[in-house]
């Protein structure tokens, strides 16, 4: 990712990391090892075990559960199970939901400190057709500049990561080293459509309990670009994933289905419709959200936010990013600075997909009774996904679009931890104590649920955590790096003693 900072290394850092890898070494002696006799066995072990480490994320691979197909659900919750059993959990079992299950499990290893880490079972569809390789086949492959890696739906989002924090648990067990923090693992089945019952999940009293124990939670990641640096993010945007739909039958106008074209001439259009109504959310450049009353509750970013931010773009490369993204300009000509700013501080709505009438080859001449809105809302602090639904229907009557369906399928709000937390703390003193470059992020432009963590009633530190490289997340070709060619990237095994490593520093924090 870019648009971040790396952390400033001056002398008060560099001595409470001193401090804090002092301190770890009062946690190894119920292990039998000396702290790094303790990750050497870790990382023999992990070798070691490195071809196992794979074929996990090449199995788990081929089971896709894919919530918005409803595809794999009761095979990929069992798997889920199975896979968490493995590591060492005790206590593993599904949550009922009103949607579908999520998965528990515990790890009290009599340790002060409890790490929370959060799962998702579930990927993103795919199409066979535009991928070079199966997308559940998990072939190996080779990945110019980045080494040897595993393609396949949900090889970075998320099953390589979490699979890599599980072969730690398994390095651990196999070194005869035990974690020095407890774990507390809960995983959803529904993130890939915006976590819809996920609170269900977290609020169930014996987990909600456990969550409440812990310093921190996060998700495995695996986001180092070819420096090595990584990001440590102190905040992710919310979500709302939604449909507008406009119709002849709701409308009162227009066909109820498809009619011949020539009827344009005498008969109302429900897709026109659809098209003036997503008009009306947003200024004529597409670029402000017009939704009335929707910035009455945005909180601007601080100056440190910003400070954070433009350190980094004075660091990044904004021919390189610009590429990446495959653009020539910054929205409204801005800066590269400024729009860096404007990603981690704008609220947005944007068009995903629209659906309507014929879409096959050549032309079929139909007036369409029916067209699809398929929307995402991206919110910032101070925003909640309920204002927004709530606004975004307010506005729509207010427009005159009464008959213009709202259809939420699910969605979160924006997520923010503190610096000074100790989640954040721990990270940062993992990555120095590992050799890489962590920089401060204020604001993920992405989303995930962290705020069911952040929020009451669970009130805790959650974040983002690894080390690796992979890409492709939601497109074809996605992949996960296995064996690294580039020395300051994570293969995974490297990635393997990242999770060892925060456990540690985590620990040294109690």
């Amino acid at each position: 990712m870019t648009g971040l900072t790396r952390f400033p290394t001056d002398r008060r850092t560099l001595l409470r990391s001193s401090m804090l890898l002092g301190a770890g070494a009062a946690l190894l002696p119920r292990t039998g090892f000396a702290q790094s006799d303790a990750r050497a066995a870790i990382r023999a072990a992990a070798a070691a075990n490195k071809a196992t480490d794979i074929k996990r994320i090449q199995e788990w691979i081929a089971l896709p559960t894919i919530a918005a197909e409803n595809r794999n659900v009761p095979e990929g919750a069992a798997y889920m199970e199975d896979l968490a059993r493995a590591a060492g959990f005790t206590g593993v079992r599904q949550i009922p939901t009103d949607g579908i299950p999520g998965v528990v499990g515990f790890m009290d290893n009599g340790a002060p400190q409890t790490l929370g880490i959060y799962f998702m079972y579930d990927v993103k569809q795919f199409d066979p057709a535009e991928w070079s390789s199966p997308p559940l086949a998990a072939q190996i492959v080779d990945k110019a500049d980045w080494g040897k890696a595993i393609m396949g739906r949900g090889a970075v989002n998320q099953k390589g990561p979490e699979a890599t924090f599980l072969a730690a648990l398994h390095a651990m067990k196999a070194a005869g080293v035990t974690p020095p923090v407890n774990i507390a693992l809960i995983c959803e089945g529904e993130e890939e459509i915006g976590s819809p019952h996920f609170r269900q999940i977290a609020e169930t009293p014996d987990v909600l309990a456990a969550l409440r124990k812990c310093a921190g939670i996060f998700i495995p990641a695996s986001w180092q670009g070819p420096t090595g640096a990584v990001n440590v993010n102190l905040g992710s945007k919310g979500i709302v994933e939604l449909e507008l739909v406009a119709s002849g039958e709701k409308w009162g106008r227009g066909p109820k289905g498809d009619i011949h074209s020539s009827q344009k001439a005498a008969v109302d259009s429900p897709v026109w419709r659809l098209v003036h109504a997503l008009n009306t959310l947003v200024t004529p450049d597409g670029n402000t959200v017009a939704i009335d009353g929707w910035f009455e509750n945005v909180r601007p970013l601080t100056e440190r936010e910003k400070e954070l931010v433009r350190q980094a773009a004075a660091a990044g490369n904004e021919e390189l990013t610009k590429a990446s993204l495959g653009i020539t300009h910054w929205i409204d000509d801005l800066s590269f600075e400024d729009a860096m700013i404007r990603l981690a501080g704008q609220p947005t709505v944007n068009i995903e997909g629209l659906v309507a009438g014929y879409t096959g080859p050549g032309g079929k001449t139909i007036l369409p009774g029916r067209g699809v809105a398929k929307l995402d809302l991206r919110l910032v602090p101070s925003q909640t996904r309920e204002e927004a639904v709530r606004k975004l229907r307010a506005h729509l009557d207010a427009q005159g679009f009464p008959d213009v369906e709202v259809n939420v399928s699910g969605g979160y709000d924006p997520t923010e931890t503190a610096e000074d937390s100790a989640l954040i703390r721990a990270e940062l003193a993992a990555y120095e104590a590992l050799g890489v470059e962590a920089r401060l992020n204020p604001r993920l432009a992405g989303s995930w649920p962290g705020a069911t963590f952040t929020a009451p009633p669970v009130s805790i530190p959650a974040g983002h955590f690894g080390l690796g490289h992979g890409s492709g997340a939601h497109a074809p070709d996605e992949y996960y790096v296995v064996e690294s060619s580039n020395p300051k990237v994570a293969g995974i095994t490297d990635a393997t003693m990242g999770y060892v490593e925060i456990m540690y520093q985590l620990a040294a924090l109690a």
